[in-house]
């Protein structure tokens, strides 16, 4: 792995190239150009008189097809067009963490102080503040061994992240010179390392091609929950860390909600949000809150773990597509400190459009709806790049990746529904009637599954209790039967079934409405940590159980539904974090002696 790895960083890394070439035809962000003799696929270049940025789609003798970043609009035939000699790679140091980027990583605020509101085009800033000092804190002396994704040292990046600085991929050998404890900006050589073939001069930045994956040691099997603190995912339909996620629905069923609330709630160390292709109002709802939100676990701004790609559907569509692999790469960064990352995407249908846009102005064979023949392998290699892995530096981290999908009209057998689910592990399916009946997370639970219960049986038996996942189950099964009653009810009433169904009917109704919604504006009901959501299903099972022993020995149903237990159970959700046990008993208790007198009754 190591000598592949090597051969793609010479390949990448280039001297830059004074050749130019002249515009022949453009096309929208198409453009086509000759005489580039020599140019590679997917190497940037930089388009016409304001030295606009694109990047090499195809090639035929000396002639580029060349996508463009940004608006060619007032883009002429003739106007040069020059190779860089890379990639498009982003940037990776000290400084990511709290930034916003457009989708080719250019630093949002840094072009709002210099150009004003607008990006104006050909705007050339550094995704990174060249002349800020970081805190260094070595953790290598001279004579060490090192090799690719050791750490040579520590930045304090933010009061909750520590920045690792590391060995960059194909780089092996001596620590020849290691800096003393100071401050240092990016730009300064902190360490050399004499590898074999000469000495190698390493400072806190690194640049890597987005579109190649970082190398890691080994993948591994995803095991650990991934605690989001939403009921209706955690016990019914659970991520694994380092696993990937769907979530379609039609418009207003919640997708970027859930995504704000993974963003805050997860137990993932770094977030990356990739706002791809959406709305400019969410968008900038999305950057006005974010800043002002308080981290549960520390306290601290959200911010100071988080990372924004904002990349709206008035943007250049050509850097929508490349948003997604900007964020996957910054992803791949912090995982290779060691971190759990939590990325979301939102959403992978524009990105797919951007894709479909793009196909048809190379005029190639359209698949399915005008798609691209090669979605599917497209959106397989992006979330591919998930996982959980032992790294190169001999510790473990993970990447989480949670994409939504924009179906038109809600319809899940289209294109890009479809082949994502052929890809990911976990389906949380948004329904409209969900939305309409305000039942929010709108999670239908019928259509929703995860293929990760049995990875993360063991986790919830070691960290909450074994029986979690029969509870599940008999839980599930519940909801299924109501569903299959409801449709005997609309035929014949729900006078016509017996004391037994009509029973089952109102405890599903406990676990529908009392369990799987939750409101995530609530101070409290925002976030249930799984602990709380087993004893409440718990409770709730426990009371269909004592339910269902009643009604067999005669007692009518109506008077279950008199009991006091209904309105405790219904109250459940709202029981402060610090106070849940204690209440949850005495409810636990009170409820079996309401049944108990029911029974002393008959």
């Amino acid at each position: 792995m190591e000598e592949d790895v090597e051969r793609r960083i010479k390949s990448i890394s280039k001297p830059e190239t004074e050749e130019v070439g002249n515009i022949i035809r453009i096309a929208g962000p198409v453009v086509q150009a000759e005489n580039l003799q020599g140019a590679e696929m997917y190497e940037v270049v930089e388009v016409g008189d304001e030295g606009l940025i694109g990047e090499v789609i195809g090639l035929e003798r000396d002639v580029a097809t060349i996508q463009v970043y940004e608006e060619t609009g007032g883009l002429k035939p003739g106007e040069p067009v020059k190779r860089t000699g890379e990639p498009l790679s982003a940037e990776l140091g000290p400084g990511l963490i709290r930034q916003i980027y457009d989708g080719i990583q250019r630093p949002l605020e840094a072009i709002k102080s210099e150009a004003g509101d607008f990006i104006l085009r050909g705007v050339d800033v550094a995704p990174l503040d060249e002349d800020k000092n970081w805190r260094f804190v070595p953790e290598v002396d001279v004579g060490d061994e090192v090799t690719s994704g050791d750490y040579l040292g520590t930045v304090p990046e933010t009061k909750v992240v520590d920045h690792r600085v590391m060995v960059p991929p194909g780089v092996k050998g001596t620590v020849e010179e290691v800096v003393s404890e100071g401050e240092y900006t990016i730009k300064d050589t902190i360490a050399r390392i004499k590898t074999s073939e000469g000495v190698e001069e390493i400072k806190m930045r690194q640049r890597w091609p987005v579109r190649i994956r970082r190398p890691v040691g080994k993948k591994k099997a995803p095991g650990e929950l991934l605690i989001t603190g939403q009921r209706v995912l955690d016990t019914f339909f659970p991520l694994a860390k380092g696993g990937t996620a769907a979530i379609p629905g039609g418009f207003g069923t919640g997708k970027t909600v859930i995504q704000h609330q993974l963003a805050k709630w997860s137990d993932a160390d770094i977030v990356v949000y990739v706002g791809c292709g959406e709305r400019g109002n969410e968008m900038t709802e999305v950057l006005r809150d974010f800043p002002e939100l308080e981290d549960p676990r520390t306290g601290e701004p959200l911010m100071k773990r988080t990372i924004l790609i904002a990349n709206t559907s008035n943007m250049p569509v050509a850097a929508r597509e490349a948003s997604v692999y900007s964020g996957i790469t910054l992803a791949e960064y912090y995982r290779d400190m060691g971190y759990n990352v939590a990325l979301m995407a939102d959403s992978t249908s524009r990105w797919a459009e951007a894709l479909r846009e793009i196909s048809g102005r190379l005029e190639e064979m359209p698949g399915e709806e005008g798609y691209p023949a090669y979605l599917a392998s497209s959106l397989a290699a992006f979330y591919e790049r998930a996982g959980i892995c032992d790294l190169l530096s001999g510790e473990e981290g993970s990447i989480s990746v949670i994409g939504a999908v924009s179906p038109s009209g809600g319809d899940f057998s289209e294109p890009v529904t479809q082949n994502t689910l052929r890809i990911v592990q976990v389906f949380w399916a948004l329904d409209v009637e969900l939305r309409n009946k305000r039942h929010f997370p709108a999670v239908n639970w019928l259509r929703s599954y995860s293929l990760y219960l049995d990875s993360v049986k063991e986790w919830w038996n070691e960290n909450v209790n074994e029986k979690w996942h029969q509870l599940r189950k008999e839980s599930m099964r519940l909801l299924e039967k109501e569903s299959e009653l409801q449709e005997i009810v609309q035929l014949v009433g729900p006078d016509a079934l017996p004391q037994s169904d009509r029973f089952a009917l109102q405890a599903a109704r406990v676990i529908r409405e009392d369990f799987l919604q939750q409101n995530a504006f609530h101070d409290v009901d925002t976030y249930c940590d799984p602990e709380k959501q087993f004893r409440m299903i718990e409770i709730m099972m426990e009371f269909y159980e004592r339910g269902t022993e009643v009604v067999e020995k005669g007692v009518p149903v109506d008077k279950i539904m008199e009991m006091e237990t209904f309105e405790r159970l219904s109250r459940m959700s709202n029981v402060p974090s610090d106070k849940w046990e204690e209440r949850f008993g005495h409810i636990e208790m009170e409820m079996n002696e309401e049944f108990d007198s029911l029974l002393e009754e008959e």
